[in-house]
C-alpha cells in the first residue's frame, strides 16, 4: 500500500510489528480500518495468520487484498472444517434442517396441538436458530457440551414469551438436531454451535485478526477462546455496536479487551465523512477528527421537501419501517423509482396479512384485523415498539387500498420496485456509504433509552460522505397536496 500512514496507523503497524501485545484498535466510522489490517498483514511477512470474516463475499475481499501468509476465513468455514475433523468424517450441509425437524415433531402431536403449533411455527422455527446462535443446549441433554445458556435462561431471552408447546417444541428440536449434527447432519448455525460448545479443536495460527470485533456474540467469543492460543489482533467501533437484537453481546470489545488483555489503540481520523458530519458526529464520538484536505460538506434540517428533493443514488435512513414503506409509496406515486433495501419483514408482513381473511375484506375491517393481531402480539412481546411498528407498516398498505387484496398488492409492488433512491432502516445501513444521506423522523431514535439506540444514530450520521439532511414523514408535500 502507497498512501501515506497516519500517526494512529504508524504506531498500529509499529505495535504489531514490534511487540508480541494482543491488540484492540478502536476505529471510528470511516477510519481506514480494512486498509490497517491489510498494513499490519503486510509487516508480518513471515507470520502464519488468520483473518476471520463474518460472510464469504468480505472473506474473498479480504483474500485478494491480504499477502499469501494470510488465510482469509468465515467463522462458519473454520467452524465447518473444525466439526468434520471432530467426527472424523464428512459432514452433510442440511440448510432446511431445522425447517424439517420441526415438522416432523408437529406432526407427532394431537390435532388441536397441530394446529396451535403450525400457527405459531414460523416464531418457533425462528427461536430454534436463535437458540444455535446463543449458544443454547437444551437442559439434561449432551453432558459433553458446554452450553452458554440452559432452558431457563434461553427461553427467557426470547423477544415473546414462548407457550408451554412453544418450549417443548423448541427443547426437544434442538435436541434432535444436535443428535442429528452428531451424525454429521449440519446446518449453518451448527457450524459454529457445534464446534464450540463440544470438545472439537480448530486450526491453531500464531495471530488471529478479526474485524467488526463490536458484533462479536456470547457464543463468538466463546470460539475466539478456543482458537486464539497465541495472539489476537482485533478491530472494531464500541460506537457502531447496534445489533444486541441479532445476539451480540453489547460490549463486546470491552469483552475482548478483558479476556485477552489487550494494549487499545485508535483510529480517529474519518476518511469518509466531511468535516460538518463529523462535527454533527461529536456528541458520540468527540474524539473524532478529519484529514485536513476533508470538504466542509453540508449538515441540515429540511422543513419540507418533496420528490424533487431527493436526488438519484441518495439514501433515506429510518429507524423503523413504517416512516420508510409510507415514503416509498409517495415516491412511486410521484413518479420516483424507490427501492427499499432488506425487505424480509415486507415478506413477513404480507405473509401476516395473507392470514387475516378474506381478500376482499374493506379497509375498516382490515385496520381491526391489524389492531386484534397487534394486541395478541403485545401480550407476549417483550419488545412492544418493534410489534407496533409492524402494525404501523401494515396500515400503509391498507391506506394504499380498498381492500386487503389490494393491500396485499401494494406491498408486494413496492418490495419489488428498484430504483435509483435507496431507502433502508439504520440497521441495514452499517458498512455503506453515499454522497447524500436523509435521515427520516429522528425522533423515532430514543438515545435517551439505550445505548445501541445512541449508536444507531452515529451509524446513521456517519454513512454521509458530503451532506446529511434531517427530514420528516409529515413534512413530504407531494404532488396531490397529501
Amino acid at each position: 500500500m502507497t498512501f501515506e500512514l497516519t500517526a494512529e496507523q504508524s504506531e498500529i503497524v509499529d505495535a504489531a510489528k514490534n511487540t508480541k501485545e494482543n491488540l484492540l484498535v478502536s476505529a471510528l466510522a470511516g477510519a481506514a480500518k480494512t486498509s490497517t489490517l491489510v498494513l499490519i498483514a503486510q509487516a508480518l511477512p513471515s507470520t502464519p495468520m488468520l483473518c476471520l470474516a463474518f460472510n464469504k463475499k468480505i472473506a474473498v475481499e479480504m483474500t485478494e487484498r491480504l499477502p499469501p501468509n494470510c488465510t482469509s476465513m468465515t467463522l462458519n468455514s473454520l467452524g465447518n472444517t473444525a466439526w468434520r475433523e471432530f467426527l472424523g468424517r464428512r459432514c452433510i450441509l442440511d440448510k432446511d434442517k431445522n425447517y424439517n425437524i420441526l415438522t416432523e415433531l408437529i406432526k407427532t402431536l394431537k390435532k388441536g396441538d397441530q394446529n396451535d403449533a403450525f400457527s405459531l411455527f414460523a416464531e418457533t422455527l425462528a427461536a430454534i436458530r436463535k437458540g444455535k446462535s446463543s449458544g443454547y443446549v437444551p437442559t439434561g441433554t449432551h453432558d459433553m457440551a458446554k452450553r452458554l445458556m440452559d432452558d431457563d435462561e434461553f427461553f427467557e431471552s426470547l423477544d415473546e414469551e414462548p407457550s408451554a408447546l412453544q418450549m417443548l417444541l423448541i427443547r426437544k428440536a434442538s435436541e434432535l438436531s444436535i443428535n442429528q449434527g452428531l451424525d454429521g447432519k449440519i446446518d449453518y448455525d451448527d457450524q459454529i454451535l457445534l464446534p464450540t460448545v463440544f470438545p472439537a479443536r480448530f486450526p491453531q495460527y500464531p495471530l488471529v485478526l478479526i474485524d467488526e470485533a463490536q458484533d462479536l456474540s456470547s457464543l463468538n467469543h466463546a470460539t475466539l477462546k478456543k482458537l486464539a492460543r497465541e495472539r489476537l489482533i482485533a478491530v472494531g467501533d464500541a460506537c457502531q455496536a447496534i445489533y444486541g437484537f441479532r445476539g451480540a453481546h453489547e460490549e463486546s470489545m470491552a469483552l475482548l479487551k478483558k479476556t485477552f488483555n489487550m494494549r487499545e489503540l485508535t483510529l480517529s481520523v474519518s476518511f469518509r465523512c466531511p468535516q460538518s458530519v463529523v462535527r454533527e458526529a461529536h456528541w458520540r464520538a468527540p474524539h473524532m477528527r478529519w484529514p485536513e484536505w476533508a470538504v466542509e460538506g453540508t449538515v441540515a434540517t429540511l422543513r419540507d421537501w418533496d420528490k424533487d428533493t431527493v436526488p438519484e443514488r441518495a439514501v433515506i435512513i429510518c429507524r423503523n419501517n413504517a416512516p420508510i414503506f409510507s415514503i416509498a409509496i409517495k415516491l412511486l406515486k410521484n413518479g420516483r423509482r424507490p427501492e427499499i433495501v432488506g425487505n424480509d419483514i415486507g415478506k413477513y408482513l404480507v405473509k401476516v396479512m395473507k392470514k387475516f381473511g378474506s381478500q376482499d375484506m374493506p379497509r375498516d375491517q382490515l385496520y381491526e384485523a391489524i389492531d386484534q393481531w397487534a394486541e395478541g402480539k403485545i401480550k407476549k412481546s417483550r419488545d412492544p415498539d418493534k410489534v407496533n411498528d409492524q402494525a404501523f407498516c401494515m396500515k400503509v398498505f391498507a391506506d394504499a387500498g380498498d381492500s386487503l387484496r389490494e393491500a396485499i398488492a401494494y406491498a408486494e409492488h413496492l418490495f419489488a420496485s428498484q430504483g435509483p433512491i435507496q431507502l433502508m432502516t439504520g440497521h441495514k445501513a452499517k458498512g455503506l456509504e453515499f454522497d447524500t444521506v436523509f435521515i427520516l423522523d429522528r425522533e423515532l431514535v430514543r438515545v435517551d433509552k439505550h445505548q445501541q439506540e445512541k449508536n444507531l444514530l452515529y451509524v446513521m450520521q456517519t454513512r454521509a460522505k458530503l451532506e446529511l439532511f434531517y427530514v420528516e414523514s409529515k413534512s413530504f408535500f407531494d404532488a396531490n397536496g397529501e
